[in-house]
Parts: structure tokens; sequence; C-alpha cells
């Protein structure tokens, strides 16, 4: 553990990047303050103690993992109760579609694939869209057999957008603040807040896929990927344990963690350190 810690320090030396301090939502409703939330990967498999067959499941309580569900229900709770998007992806496999180079895991019907307790409540909210995918990146995840796809879809549906420096959406018959007016449109800040797991791997997909997306037009009015590092994590899988296991690769936890959200931050993510919520009221 020592090494690991000197190693993590070592690392954040020599690949530090820049946090930011509060990504603060506690502007009211009628202030025009709101973005989407995109919750990654929160499920039995890869967060329940016990419940993963890949190894990515903690086999005891994990401080990091057990931070990122506490992280992730509180900004979900403050989301629906003011009725703003939430995109919720969820790891689901078929038996007969394997994802190499990992082994068979979240498998549909195994209990795996379902949200952690936490979080099962958002099954049945209205401001909630539950997105299955079978491989590792929830844009490429979000693809339809047409061509289309459901993550712009969604950003699209919900015209999540800033109007001179404050967040406003639209929904269906949902509305918060003004409705848009190109006239304001001085600084268009368009937002996804992510949290979920794991940070250097299916979050990083995500946000990478998403930010290229962004960049050639394709999830308009999409402008802002912000990732909450206290709303992530990843899993630990210690080089003495990885050994002994022909074809396994080590994964420390604290050191991937900070490489995922480096690599986040090189493709244009925005890195947040704490999330400020406001009144529900």
């Amino acid at each position: 553990m020592g090494s690991e810690t000197r190693l993590v320090d070592l690392l954040r030396g020599e690949i530090p990047f820049e946090e930011e301090a509060d990504f603060d939502l506690s502007l009211r409703p009628d202030s025009g303050t709101s973005l989407g939330l995109v919750l990654v990967d929160i499920l039995n498999g890869f967060c329940t103690v016990g419940a993963g067959n890949l190894g990515q499941a903690p086999i005891e309580p994990n401080r990091q993992i057990s931070s990122m569900v506490e992280e992730a229900a509180r900004l979900a709770r403050h989301f629906c109760e003011m009725e703003w998007p939430v995109l919720v992806f969820l790891d689901s496999h078929h038996p007969n579609k394997p994802e190499p180079p990992y082994p068979p895991h979240c498998v549909v019907g195994s209990g795996e694939e379902d949200l952690v307790p936490a979080l099962k409540w958002l099954e049945e909210d209205p401001s909630v869209t539950i997105r299955r995918k079978d491989c590792f990146d929830g844009f490429i995840g979000s693809m339809e057999k047409d061509g289309s796809n459901a993550f712009s879809k969604w950003v699209k549906a919900n015209q999540i957008k800033t109007v001179s420096g404050f967040v406003s959406f639209q929904e269906n018959h949902h509305s918060h603040t003004a409705f848009y007016d190109p006239l304001d449109d001085v600084s268009k800040l368009v937002q996804i807040l992510v949290a979920g797991i794991c940070t250097d791997i299916c979050v990083l997909d995500f946000v990478c896929s998403t930010l290229s997306a962004r960049n050639v037009g394709m999830v308009p009015p999409l402008e802002d990927v912000v990732v909450y590092s206290g709303g992530c994590a990843t899993f630990d899988f210690p080089i003495d344990v990885a050994r002994n296991i022909k074809g396994t690769l080590a994964h420390p936890q604290d050191l991937l963690h900070h490489v995922g959200l480096y690599m986040a931050k090189a493709r244009g993510a925005r890195i947040v350190k704490k999330v400020t919520l406001g009144s529900s009221i």
C-alpha cells in the first residue's frame, strides 16, 4: 500500500491537472439554473460488495466506491426534486455476446446489471431516462439500428441550455425559467454533469466519445462536459493478486482513478472537486 501511495503521489506530481474547487448548483430554478446529470454504470456488478463476476465489484467495503454511490444518490435526489433531466447508463450483456477482453459480467437476469439499492428508486422517477448498453462506452451503446443515437436525442429533447451564464431547460410539459431567446445567447454553455464507475474505463470512454461528437456537431446543443471527481470511482485489483492470474492486468485504484480524470481533462472535460446543491424548494 505504501508503494502505491508513493506512486500516486509521484503521478500527481508528474501529470497534475486543475480541478475546479466548486460546481455550484445553488441558484434557484426560477433563476434559470439547471443541467443534465449522467450516471454511468452504478450497478451491483461493479459496486455492491460480493456481487460481481468480473472482479470489479469490491469483495469488502471500499471507501472510494461507497463515497461515489453516496454522491451519486445525493445528486440524483436533487436533480429529480428539481425535475431536471437524468440519464442513467447500465451495463447489460447477453450471455451469447461477449465483451473482450473481459469475462462475462452484468449478464441480463443475473442481478449484476441492476442499479445499486441506493439508486433503485430512479427506475420510477419521471425525470429519469434509463439506457442499457452492451459496451464500455455509453455514447456508442446509445446507437440505434437506424443510425440515430439515444444520447443525442436525450440532449436535444431536454434542450439543456445556458443563457448568459445561467442554465435552463425545457422538456415535454415541464419547463423552468424563461424559454430560450437567441438575443440572450451571449455565452451559450450547454452542460452535462457526469458521475459513475469506472473512472478510467466506462466514464472516460463516454466522456471522450461525447466530446468528440460535440466537436463535430453530432450532439447539439451540447457544449460542456463536467466530470465530478468525487462522484466517480474505479475498482482495485492489486499487483500481488493480478500476477497470479494469467492474462490479468493489475489495476491500482487510486492511481488509475487519477489517470482517468487526467485523460478526461486532457480531452476537454471540466473536472470539479465539489458540487454544491441549492434548495429544492
